[in-house]
Formats: structure tokens, sequence, C-alpha cells
């Protein structure tokens, strides 16, 4: 479903492989892969996560702690300068990196987005009605290289 739900949205893959399809520069996302091994994820309710999502995002070292403890199905990348959020719908992602930006900057800590993400995620499912952060990006991306390869040691 969720292979389907991307080709109807952003067309073809550019990127297929016998494990995966991949999107590049699909809409507001950096890169999009579906995998065919999904993960198993439990919050905010058992699901599969296959469909990840990226964005360019320079979180500060400091809290990705928190950002961990928020959700372990979002992914920083220091090095690459990407955050990423992986679930089984996009609406499910776009929340995900919204809160995580909030966290991030701290405007929610990792329990206030915990129970942010469960509620959105409740109210869609009950009735559809889907939040704000499930529908776009809720903040200014960076258009930019965001990567830190960091400094040598020796």
């Amino acid at each position: 479903m969720a292979a389907t739900d991307m080709m109807q949205k952003y067309g073809p893959p550019q990127e297929v492989t016998a494990s995966m399809l991949m999107w590049r520069d699909n809409g507001p996302w950096k890169w999009t892969k579906v995998s065919r091994e999904p993960i198993q994820h439990n919050f905010p309710m058992p699901h599969p996560d296959l469909l990840e999502q990226a964005i360019n995002y320079q979180a500060p070292v400091e809290m990705y702690d928190d950002l961990a403890r928020y959700d372990g199905s979002v992914i920083v990348e220091r090095t690459k300068g990407e955050i990423s959020a992986r679930c089984d719908k996009e609406g499910a992602n776009f929340l995900a990196i919204n809160l995580a930006n909030d966290v991030a900057t701290g405007k929610r800590t990792a329990e206030e987005a915990r129970t942010y993400y469960a509620a959105a995620i409740k109210r869609f499912m009950s009735s559809k009605e889907m939040d704000p952060y499930m529908q776009k990006i809720q903040f200014q991306m960076s258009q930019q290289p965001t990567g830190d390869p960091d400094r040598p040691a020796m």
C-alpha cells in the first residue's frame, strides 16, 4: 500500500531493486524509500515501518538523546545532515519529523511529543481528521547542505 500511495503521489520511483523503491527530491522530501522488509514498531500501536522519508536537517548534538527517547523510528544522521522518519504512511512521517523539530528546538519535551503523536494518530484513525502536523513540514527546511563531516582527530 505504501508503494502504491507513493507512486500515485510522486510517480514511478527513480530506483527499483528487489528490496526497495527509491524516489529522490520528491515533494518536500530529499528522498523516499519503501522497503520490502518492514521493521516492527509498536509506538503508538503495533504497525510495520516500511516507508522512510528524509529532509536536510541539522539537529543540535545535545538533543540526540531526547530525539531517540521521542521516537526510535526518527533517525538523525549528523554526518549526512539528515533527519528521516520511518512509518507506514506519509502523514505519520510528516507528524514524526514536525514533532522531532519541536523536540530539537526545545518547543516540546520528548514525552510531550510522544503524547501529541499518539493523540494525533488516534484522532486520525477514529475520525480521519488530519492534524496540521500530518499534512506538511511545518518549519522552514534548509535548502543548503546541512552535513557535519566533523574534524580530524589525527
